[in-house]
């Protein structure tokens, strides 16, 4: 395997980190299986390459931010106004913005960013071209991590994740856990949209159906991290979701090597994420047959 494929699949592995970020919020912090991530990070593409086009591809990620919040906030009213099943509002977002992100592009399947100017460039000219989309991918990554990091130590995020450790008790202590839900939802796919940005930018073209898989990738970042470091503070679970993020993104890079076809990787991804969440009750029952 070549050094440009190892470069290429970190720094795929580092945009789906941030993807992870945002999956993390919502199913380990808030405890929600939130399936909006498959509409609400081809929204933060759409979002970024309409920007990006017009000539303002910083813009394009603050479009992308707020665009995946809306989207986030549209499964929470359907959750906490209409009281529909979590799992249920989100596919009906997902499903809705399908249309949605195709009105965005303007009615295209896709939108193209060939030699137009985006943050990969103008870090290009600073730093030079090898060195450009791997150091712009690490800055977005952590400067999201350490803000979403601070964000849950403050009162208010203190606040969220004690709604999805124990909603009974928040709203015994009078915290309104509906809106805890809505904000959560709306920052996790805000960070997951940011996502999206910055894969439109980084492969210069966005597509309608670009985020097909995208929650079983999400799942596999911080299901796969865990396995192997567990997530017992929210540090040590945020660094494991980007440990599992680069451990699955090579995993899949090896077996595009060895011949697999790329029909067969949501096969494979699928079977990964299964084999991951089974491994603490194989392991379980090694011992008790030792």
């Amino acid at each position: 395997m070549s050094i440009s494929v190892v470069i290429g699949a970190i720094e795929l592995g580092l945009i789906y980190a941030v993807m992870g970020l945002g999956v993390y919020l919502s199913f380990r912090v808030l405890n929600l299986p939130d399936l909006t991530i498959d509409g609400s990070f081809t929204c933060g593409c759409a979002a970024a390459a309409v920007c990006t086009v017009a000539g303002h591809p910083y813009l394009g990620f603050v479009g992308a931010f707020l665009c995946g919040s809306l989207c986030g906030l549209t499964t929470g009213f359907l959750m906490t106004k209409l009281r529909i099943q979590p799992i249920l509002a989100g596919i009906l977002t997902m499903t809705a913005l399908y249309s949605v992100n195709l009105r965005i592009q303007g009615g295209r399947p896709n939108i193209s960013m060939f030699g137009m100017r985006t943050i990969f460039t103008d870090m290009q000219s600073l730093i030079g071209e090898d060195a450009a989309s791997l150091v712009t991918i690490l800055a977005v990554l952590v400067l999201l991590g350490l803000v979403l990091y601070l964000f849950l130590h403050t009162q208010l995020g203190l606040s969220l994740r004690a709604t999805g450790s124990n909603e009974a008790m928040v709203r015994a202590s009078s915290i309104n856990a509906d809106r805890m839900k809505l904000i959560g939802l709306a920052l996790a796919n805000g960070i997951i949209a940011c996502s999206g940005a910055l894969l439109a930018q980084y492969q210069s073209f966005a597509d309608v159906s670009s985020s097909t898989g995208k929650m079983v990738l999400g799942l596999a970042s911080i299901i796969v991290g865990e396995a192997f470091f567990g997530h017992r503070t929210i540090l040590r679970g945020m660094l494991s979701v980007v440990a599992g993020s680069l451990i699955y993104r090579f995993l899949l890079t090896f077996a595009l090597q060895f011949g697999m076809s790329a029909s067969d990787l949501n096969l494979f991804s699928a079977l990964l994420v299964a084999l991951a969440i089974s491994l603490p009750y194989i392991k379980k029952r090694r011992r008790a047959h030792a």
